[in-house]
């Protein structure tokens, strides 16, 4: 009886992305009512995003490294199922800033291991013709459940309490660690490499990943600090003149915010098959650097207004991701993709980490009329990075960057 070739399950994969991420913006959903419950000034709220960050970067790097030795395959499934028990914690013991930083910060450290591998698992498994759509659809996915994390929070908010907020979120989470094992175990796995990855790397490869990982920087800069604040944002700016509920607002926070982000992610990957990925970087890149530069300027806005402006937002920020992490895929060769991976991570990361706390702080020191305006404006390096990055590869590329050089 001859065996079943490898295969990826694809729409599988992205409802386990759905579920495993709807812990994912927990914390920032409810940030307006934790600031009061647990007596947090602005800067520590942002501590607490800013430990889930660097904890993420930690298991990002320690999973890309493992996916070259182990396999991406067992690094996904193991991960998975250590974000839902990371979250059942959360769900039963955070309770103040102490706790609630040790507890986001486990979650971090989960949640990073279920992102790499997935990406180079459905990378590995599509058609070369289908690879940056492919990956788009797992970040697609990923946005999703941003959305459900942030709609089923303010629903919780409104209903109960927080805690129920943390709990439905680890129910999610453990029923996406069952749909990672079912999605990839008969998926085609990375073999480890025998060689060093500087030995394997080309010196057109070494510079093309390198502004790759450096529009990575600028990138998840703009992107986690944006993430953090916007909820907030929003809730300063829409809760009174509005009349908007908690659950109102939550929702149309998530459309805004993430719903954009989950068509933006999969367009993007079609937009780089079919146009090439510089061209799709540039435009992103530059279209979330004016949004960046723009949005905390925007508070008085008719609430109409200021929500498709968040829409545009989510959409530029989130677009050039998986775009970015596909053309790593094609920049270095297989066995060696985890690790280039984990370096990226935890250089952008670990500087999308600093990105909430700095905002926290500008928010702390500014005058409040302008605040917002300038706690965003600093997001907008980020973007202004990315899009130079983006210039600086090599061009035409009508598909995503060739293996060699």
């Amino acid at each position: 009886m001859t065996a079943k070739p490898p295969k990826l399950n694809l729409p599988l994969l992205v409802l386990a992305r759905v579920c495993t991420t709807a812990v994912f913006m927990v914390f920032p959903a409810c940030l307006s009512v934790l600031r009061s419950e647990w007596e947090m000034t602005a800067t520590q709220a942002g501590l607490i995003q800013g430990g889930f960050t660097v904890a993420m970067a930690v298991s990002l790097l320690a999973a890309s490294f493992l996916c070259d030795r182990c396999g991406a395959r067992r690094v996904f499934t193991l991960s998975a199922a250590a974000s839902a028990l990371a979250a059942l914690a959360a769900a039963a013991f955070a309770r103040d800033f102490t706790s609630g930083l040790i507890t986001m910060s486990l979650i971090g450290l989960t949640q990073g291991g279920t992102y790499t591998p997935a990406i180079m698992l459905a990378s590995s498994n599509a058609p070369a013709a289908r690879k940056n759509a492919a990956v788009g659809w797992v970040l697609a996915g990923m946005s999703a459940g941003y959305v459900v994390s942030i709609i089923l929070s303010n629903l919780m908010l409104d209903l109960t309490d927080y805690r129920a907020a943390f709990l439905s979120a680890a129910v999610l989470t453990a029923a996406g660690g069952l749909f990672s094992y079912l999605s990839v175990r008969h998926a085609k796995d990375i073999e480890a490499a025998a060689k060093s990855a500087a030995s394997a790397l080309s010196p057109g490869q070494r510079r093309n990943s390198r502004l790759l990982i450096l529009g990575y920087i600028g990138h998840t800069w703009e992107l986690l600090g944006m993430w953090a604040w916007v909820p907030a944002f929003l809730v300063a700016a829409l809760s009174g003149a509005s009349g908007m509920s908690a659950v109102e607002l939550g929702i149309w926070t998530a459309l805004a915010l993430h719903l954009s982000g989950f068509f933006a992610s999969f367009l993007s990957g079609m937009a780089a098959d079919k146009l090439g990925t510089r061209r799709v970087l540039i435009g992103f890149a530059l279209l979330g650097c004016v949004c960046s530069a723009s949005v905390g300027w925007a508070a008085s806005m008719p609430p109409s207004l200021l929500i498709l402006l968040i829409a545009l937002y989510g959409f530029a920020t989130i677009g050039d991701s998986a775009v970015l992490s596909s053309a790593m895929t094609d920049a270095v060769p297989p066995g060696y993709l985890g690790r280039a991976l984990g370096v990226r991570s935890v250089l952008g990361i670990g500087a999308g980490a600093i990105a909430p706390v700095n905002f926290g702080m500008v928010l702390d020191a500014a005058p409040a009329t302008a605040a917002w305006g300038l706690g965003f404006l600093t997001l907008a390096a980020g973007g202004l990075l990315a899009f130079c990055c983006a210039c600086a590869l090599p061009s035409p590329s009508r598909v995503a960057l060739k293996l060699h050089t």
